[in-house]
């Protein structure tokens, strides 16, 4: 049996910054997830999650990263790291990231069923 560290997720994009290193782009952005509950008196909420994201050129799906823009809707497939540092206080710090191995911009338009939060069964 293999391991698997698999993740993904569909959202709005927060933020997207792109940068360049050694040659190659890199689009570092955010998405927000929500998820749909009951409370204990009844009451419907939304929990929303959210992602921070970085896709590198060439990454399957997508031809052109400036396609990532802040508002629009993305699917990403990806896998989750934990990124661990010292902060300049000498305190431990960590975060969660998705590196992306797809990157699909989810086009939307009337014509499109509009995407509902996801509910928690």
């Amino acid at each position: 049996m293999e391991f698997l560290n698999k993740i993904e997720i569909r959202g709005v994009v927060g933020r997207a910054d792109i940068n360049s290193y050694n040659g190659n782009q890199v689009c570092n952005f955010s998405v927000v997830t929500e998820a749909s509950a009951v409370d204990r008196a009844g009451n419907s909420t939304v929990e929303p999650t959210w992602f921070n994201v970085s896709a590198w050129s060439g990454v399957k799906g997508l031809d052109d990263l400036t396609l990532i823009q802040k508002g629009g809707w993305v699917r990403v497939v990806g896998r989750l790291r934990v990124r661990k540092w010292v902060s300049q206080d000498n305190e431990e710090r960590s975060s969660i990231e998705i590196p992306a191995r797809l990157v699909e911009v989810i086009p939307r338009g009337e014509d499109l069923e509009p995407m509902q939060p996801q509910r928690d069964y």
